[in-house]
């Protein structure tokens, strides 16, 4: 339901975080699996990888070829005029490329979250948000907002001979918005949703009372705020900087100003990170996290 130039972002920054959101669950997971054999170990029989493909298949692919015939210029953000500009093996690469970005994030942060990375699989969602966010905002050229607030063709072209405020009303009031609102509640709510759900799933399980160090309503509002909200104004500052010192520039300093604030031990935002409760720990580690399993499974399988 998102711009297609952005939709492979957005698809990979939901399925890392789907990962992310359900870690606790994955590391029981491998942990009653282990040394069962390769068919329990499948990873189509990863219920939550499942249900992370089916949302991306069922929920963002078609809300976003909706969108692009109803809307071929908004969709494509204004590189196509209409349906004949737009080709077909572009759309099949569109319509397989969402359920093959939301898995290969699932996988990358689940790979992460079992090595007791957690927080670099936190990373895979601050980076997949930050590029969706980014080409929303400033996009290629420095008109990402304006053909993401532009319905029609002849908007775009009238940008610079009208207020933002008329550019901003002639999109509340457009057909796309209107289906931006319909397919936002149902693709953003489910997320929403489930990813609340499996936050709140995996606070159940053993230990997850000593890594969570604050209350579940705040846990979730510190999540949503730094998987949502951090890239979001990474973007805004990223866009700001090129702005007005150029690319060669401002895209250097943005680095230097992001690497200090995710990458050092003491950061803000990993501090804030260790206040959620997501695992930080390897996979074998005991719940009560003394110790690692020889191999098979132990007395954690009752997890």
């Amino acid at each position: 339901m998102i711009q297609i130039q952005a939709a492979l972002f957005w698809a990979y920054a939901i399925g890392a975080t789907s990962a992310l959101c359900a870690g606790r669950q994955l590391q029981v997971w491998e942990r009653i699996n282990a040394g069962e054999g390769p068919r329990t170990r499948s990873r189509a029989a990863n219920p939550y990888l499942a249900l992370t493909a089916l949302f991306a298949a069922v929920l963002m692919v078609p809300t976003g070829l909706f969108l692009l015939w109803q809307n071929p210029a908004w969709a494509t953000m204004h590189v196509a005029a209409g349906h004949e500009d737009v080709w077909a093996g572009f759309v099949l690469g569109y319509a397989g490329g969402i359920p093959v970005a939301a898995i290969l994030g699932f996988l990358v942060a689940q790979a992460l979250v079992l090595a007791g990375a957690g927080y670099w699989a936190y990373l895979q969602c601050v980076g997949g948000y930050f590029l969706l966010f980014g080409t929303l905002v400033h996009g290629w050229d420095g008109r990402g907002y304006e053909r993401f607030l532009s319905p029609g063709t002849d908007d775009f072209a009238d940008w610079p001979r009208d207020s933002v405020v008329n550019h901003v009303l002639d999109f509340v009031t457009s057909g796309t918005f209107l289906a931006l609102l319909l397919f936002g509640a149902a693709v953003i709510g489910t997320m929403l949703a489930t990813g609340v759900g499996w936050l709140m799933e995996g606070w159940s399980l053993p230990g997850a009372d000593e890594d969570r160090k604050v209350p579940r309503v705040l846990a979730v509002v510190i999540a949503g705020a730094g998987v949502y909200g951090l890239p979001f104004v990474g973007a805004l500052l990223a866009s700001v900087l090129v702005r007005l010192l150029g690319g060669w520039l401002g895209l250097p300093l943005f680095a230097i100003v992001a690497g200090l604030t995710l990458l050092p031990g003491r950061s803000p935002v990993r501090w804030l990170y260790g206040l959620v409760g997501v695992p930080r720990r390897h996979w074998r580690a005991g719940a009560d996290g003394s110790g690692d399993y020889a191999g098979g499974v132990t007395a954690d399988r009752s997890a």
